[in-house]
């Protein structure tokens, strides 16, 4: 057994405890949570700071690690995803090297589960040996052409297939966005998904997305011009793009949008109205890295949202940390509090991926990870603040 111990433990889920005591298995399984008082104080490895829940991270692009530095920030979304493909040609070592590198740092980093993007099947090998446990959303795009949509489907099918579940790990095939997905499309990635599964998609992210549905004008046309593909056939729907992902979506599965930069309060309604199995990832750096904006916060928590956070990828993004993405939403929108950023770090994320019932809380039973934050008792979140993962 471990006794592990802080000034304050915070269970997430239940109240606060002071110089509270989690008892683990040598593997992290916690067995009891009790007070200082309750055990032989030279029995406890005890710490300054709080000690709370291994982080979530419900979105992220491990294949995409080797393009740190490469892509400038800044652009907007549209020439960020023509830079991604411009860059997608590197030796596989150095590839390789840089998804093990980027594992390693989110592991450091206090991250316990990571919704991870896979348009190939570069990360696998990683995933089967790192000590993060994995969620893989296998993505497909046809760019709104139907009649590619059995041929993308075959293809991304390969990758699927050749993604681990073992374990701890799970997979599922999942859209790209609104704006790349074609009807034929969604109806085979419906096919593949059990209702227990999670489906992510990218969600408004830049404002061209929803000028693109409300009325076929913005950057989108330009965009699908340049690299040849035909969207005559394409007619505006007159509503904000989410409305067509839910049109063709599954809402027996877990929906976990993506970014939702530009999410209205409507837009959330709808979209609980639809599904109570909706979750809202959000991450803040990568969204000043491309656009230099940030959702506003209050939509969603005035509509009871459940939000998560992620990392998106080190090609938009300056770390791969769950913690630095707190302290960004913190400096930025400041009634956002602690506490909300906590839960959206931890049992939000664990509920969203499935896997609450290992993950998320402390609570007996339970093998969540254990993280150290050096923070004051106020609880307030300092550029200097550190996680140091204890178990």
């Amino acid at each position: 057994m471990k006794k592990f111990s802080a000034d304050l433990l915070l269970p997430v889920t239940s109240d606060p405890i002071k110089d509270g005591v989690v008892v683990t298995t040598d593997e992290g399984k916690i067995l009891e949570i009790g007070q200082r008082s309750d055990y032989d104080r030279s029995s406890i490895d005890i710490h300054k700071g709080v000690i709370v829940p291994g982080f979530v991270n419900t979105h992220c692009h491990l294949e995409l690690s080797h393009m740190k530095g490469r892509v400038a920030t800044g652009t907007g979304l549209l020439p960020f995803i023509a830079s991604v493909v411009k860059f997608r040609d590197f030796p596989m070592e150095e590839i390789q090297d840089a998804i093990t590198n980027a594992d390693r740092e989110m592991y450091r980093e206090g991250i316990v589960a990571v919704g991870d993007i896979s348009n190939k099947l570069d990360t696998a090998a990683q995933k089967e040996r790192s000590e993060i446990r994995y969620y893989s959303f296998v993505e497909m795009f046809d760019f709104l052409q139907d009649e590619n949509a059995r041929d993308t489907y075959n293809m991304y099918k390969k990758v699927y297939d050749g993604q681990s579940a073992e374990g701890h790990n799970r997979k599922s095939c999942v859209p790209h966005a609104p704006y790349s997905v074609s009807e034929s499309l969604f109806k085979l990635i419906n096919g593949v998904n059990e209702a227990d599964s999670t489906v992510s998609i990218h969600n408004q992210e830049t404002t061209h997305e929803n000028n693109f549905f409300l009325r076929k004008e913005g950057g989108f046309i330009d965009f699908y011009n340049s690299f040849g593909i035909d969207i005559e056939r394409f007619s505006a729907t007159g509503e904000p793009s989410i409305n067509y992902a839910l049109q063709f979506m599954n809402p027996d599965c877990r929906t976990l949008f993506v970014h939702n930069t530009m999410t209205t309060k409507e837009d959330i309604e709808a979209a609980h109205q639809w599904s109570d199995k909706v979750y809202w990832a959000t991450c803040a750096n990568a969204n000043l890295y491309i656009e230099n904006r940030l959702p506003n916060y209050e939509n969603f928590i005035s509509t009871g949202a459940k939000l998560t956070i992620g990392t998106d990828s080190l090609t938009s993004n300056w770390q791969l940390s769950v913690l630095e993405e707190m302290k960004t939403i913190a400096r930025f929108q400041s009634s956002v509090s602690f506490d909300q950023l906590l839960t959206w770090a931890t049992i939000n994320g664990a509920q969203a991926l499935g896997y609450e019932e290992d993950l998320g809380s402390l609570e007996v039973g339970k093998t969540p990870g254990l993280v150290l934050l050096d923070l004051p008792e106020n609880l307030q979140l300092r550029k200097s603040t550190t996680a140091s993962r204890l178990i």
